[in-house]
């Protein structure tokens, strides 16, 4: 395993990381047992970095228990911000709730500190210098060694650092943004910014939430259903692309998966991608590609099929800004929209 630098903290982490959302036995695994095992082949084959979310159903709880006796040798991420119950002061990233859900995390994780602490999404209701405040105190503390964000849009990510030089604060470490063959938007800005800016990236989505594991095919969608995967099964131009994806891995001799990941690390920005096996088999299909380096006439091929800088349709989970979901913010009030 060769170990890669997240940004400047001078953590190594592995290039491949493991995604725990699939370890919350009410989404993914029903049995703690069985993900402890697969938790326990991951670190035995060199992989050390563990993403989890305290939104995550109980994958927090369980991964907790699974790293007994092994916690020193993870890097250790998990995430604020998505509601965590009906109150609304139970999510968001302001000072109040950050100190109230690092405990959480804490206490369900059996640990004293978290190596990653994310922000799951964008806050757009609470001033950054607040957040980054309160994540500065947790560092201060012990609690938490580095900090950062996830789906954050590049302008945010650049205010973000601003806010911190000027007032003395930590700034964030990373970014988790969606990367993979079928949404590369991430490459026109996100990634040229966290680049400049020194950041480590984790990049989630790598698989396209199951559509380039190969098993999703047209007309033959019902595994992935019942998982509980929906709206982007039904994207026709997203499953025509896969079709062409499995085309050129079937040419170039790899499964589907292994291109797909491999794609994914070669980027110079991306340090690590975030897989999330639900059984042992895809844990160690996932292995099995882990030495997978793509040449330069398959990256051109691949560039002809998804350009460079440009999504094929949405991930299920990808961050809506509140201007594109709140009409009231790209309109002006009807007595103002004449010239005169």
């Amino acid at each position: 395993m060769q170990y890669r630098t997240l940004g400047r903290t001078g953590i190594k982490v592995s290039p491949y990381a493991l995604g725990a959302l699939m370890f919350a036995t009410s989404v993914g695994n029903p049995d703690p047992g069985d993900s402890a095992r697969i938790i326990h082949k991951a670190l035995d084959a060199g992989i050390n970095l563990i993403d989890t979310a305290d939104a995550y159903g109980d994958s927090e709880e369980v991964v907790g228990k699974a790293l007994k006796g092994r916690r020193d040798n993870v890097v250790l991420a998990t995430k604020v911000s998505r509601p965590m119950g009906d109150d609304p002061n139970q999510q968001g990233t302001s000072r109040r709730w950050i100190v109230t859900a690092v405990e959480n995390s804490l206490r369900r994780l059996r640990t004293d500190h978290i190596d990653l602490y994310q922000v799951h999404r964008p806050d757009p209701a609470t001033d950054v210098e607040e957040t980054l405040s309160a994540f500065s105190d947790l560092i201060r503390s012990g609690k938490v060694r580095a900090i950062g964000t996830s789906s954050m849009p590049a302008s945010d990510i650049v205010e973000a650092q601003w806010v911190a030089e000027r007032r003395g604060l930590a700034r964030f470490h990373t970014e988790q943004p969606p990367y993979s063959l079928l949404n590369r938007g991430a490459e026109r800005e996100v990634l040229p910014v966290v680049q400049r800016h020194g950041m480590g990236t984790l990049v989630w989505g790598p698989l396209g939430q199951g559509l380039l594991t190969g098993r999703v095919r047209k007309g033959r969608r019902n595994e992935l259903r019942r998982a509980g995967f929906f709206k982007h099964l039904n994207d026709e131009r997203r499953l025509d692309t896969v079709e062409r994806f499995i085309a050129l891995a079937e040419e170039a001799g790899l499964p589907l998966t292994h291109l797909a990941m491999a794609f994914a690390i070669t980027h110079p920005g991306v340090t690590s991608a975030i897989a999330g096996p639900r059984t042992m088999s895809h844990l160690d299909d996932l292995l099995a590609g882990i030495d997978v380096a793509l040449t330069d006439d398959l990256l051109d091929r691949i560039d002809a099929i998804v350009p460079p800088g440009t999504d094929v349709g949405t991930l299920d989970q990808a961050y809506v800004p509140p201007a594109l979901q709140q009409p009231s913010l790209r309109r002006r009030p009807a007595g103002e929209r004449t010239a005169a």
